[in-house]
Order: C-alpha cells, then sequence, then structure tokens
C-alpha cells in the first residue's frame, strides 16, 4: 500500500537516479559554475540535518590562486606518505588520480566549526554527531551537484592541523574536506576505484544484520 506522502514516480526515479549516479570526481574541465547554480548547491547542503539543530558546517570557499596552489602542495605531501603507509600497493596507489585541485573550477573547504562542546544536545554520549551532520551537509551538496550536472570531488588527503593554519580557522574548529566543484566532460560509469580496480564494492546484504552483530539479515 503507497504512502499518501509519497513523490510521483517520476520524482522518486529522479531520486534514486542521483543518488545512484553520483560520483566522486577526480577529472574537472575549468568552464565556470554560474553564480545561481553553486548558490543552489550550496543551500541544498545547507538544509542539511543536523544533531540538536547544531549546524557545525562551515564552507571555505578557495578564490586565490596561491592557496589553491598551497593546499595543492599539502595534499601531494600526504599522497606520499599514504602511499608509503599502504606497503606492498605502493606503485598501484601512486598511479590513481586522487584531487581535481588544480583543475576544478570551485574549490571549497568544508570545516567543523569552533566551541562545539557547548552543543550537548545528542552529542552528550557521541560527541562525533558533530562530523556526521557535516558528511550529511557534504552529501546533500553532492546530490545537488549531480543534479545540476557539476561534478564533486571529496578529497581527504591532507594534514587537518596545516590545512586549519593555512585557512585561519579558530582553535578547535577542523576541516573534513577538500572539495572540487566543477563541470566535467563525462561521468564515470562506475566509482573511479572500482573502475581501477582498487576494491570491489561490497553487495548490501553482506552489510545486513538482525538483532545481534553475529546474525546475519535473511535477503
Amino acid at each position: 500500500m503507497s504512502s499518501p506522502h509519497q513523490y510521483s514516480d517520476t520524482d522518486r526515479a529522479a531520486v534514486y537516479r542521483v543518488i545512484a549516479e553520483r560520483r566522486d570526481m577526480r577529472h574537472f574541465l575549468n568552464d565556470p559554475v554560474p553564480a545561481e547554480v553553486l548558490q543552489r548547491v550550496l543551500q541544498a547542503a545547507h538544509q542539511a540535518p543536523s544533531v540538536g539543530m547544531m549546524q557545525p558546517w562551515r564552507f571555505i570557499r578557495i578564490s586565490d590562486s596561491t592557496l589553491r596552489t598551497q593546499i595543492h602542495a599539502l595534499v601531494e605531501s600526504e599522497r606520499l606518505l599514504t602511499a608509503q603507509a599502504l606497503g606492498e600497493r605502493n606503485a598501484e596507489f601512486l598511479r590513481l588520480k586522487v584531487e581535481g585541485i588544480r583543475d576544478c573550477a570551485e574549490l571549497w573547504v568544508a570545516a567543523l566549526m569552533d566551541q562545539r562542546e557547548a552543543h550537548i544536545f545528542g552529542r552528550r554520549t557521541l560527541p562525533e554527531m558533530d562530523m556526521a551532520s557535516v558528511a550529511c551537509a557534504i552529501q546533500n551538496m553532492w546530490l545537488a551537484a549531480r543534479a545540476e550536472g557539476l561534478g564533486m570531488g571529496w578529497v581527504s588527503l591532507f594534514d587537518p592541523v596545516a590545512l586549519a593554519a593555512l585557512l585561519g580557522i579558530p582553535s578547535g574548529g577542523k576541516p573534513v574536506a577538500i572539495l572540487c566543484l566543477g563541470q566535467v566532460a563525462e561521468f564515470y560509469p562506475a566509482p573511479m576505484l572500482q573502475l581501477e580496480r582498487w576494491r570491489t564494492p561490497q553487495p548490501l546484504h553482506e552489510m545486513l544484520f538482525e538483532n545481534s552483530w553475529e546474525c546475519r539479515a535473511e535477503d
């Protein structure tokens, strides 16, 4: 029995389509993003749910070319350290394209606000829920970008202390993601790491349990 609050078949299909076709993009064109489109994408991020309605996200637009170069250098440094930490997969990892910082039209940094300790609602036993809230905002932004025909890539290869210092983020705040946003020639037909055979996605049934961790849910 369908719900009276259910969207139309066409609208539901669009929602599920944008979820399925979202990609972590690394290849960008340098064409500008129209201001009104960018505003819609940012508004979508700001409409994300957040624990206790604390809205812990802060978005910093990187419009200075020198600063963009410095951010790229931080990411490159961490890329090399990550390769070392991967051991036998070192060379395989170094062949991957892990960011589009120098190519994307729009570069943003998503960060956690400072003074988060004042927010207790929903965080007394799970203080990391502020990070979960920022992740929801980023996901909203990602889905809105895909619906607008824009690519977005989430870069997490950086030292958060160094990036915070570079951007003047106050004590207690923390950068969470470098976000590359812009026009793309095409979207990957599948997640890039799957196409590059870095990792095979696991099926949903492997993640489902019932009543306890030891009891897998029946299909």
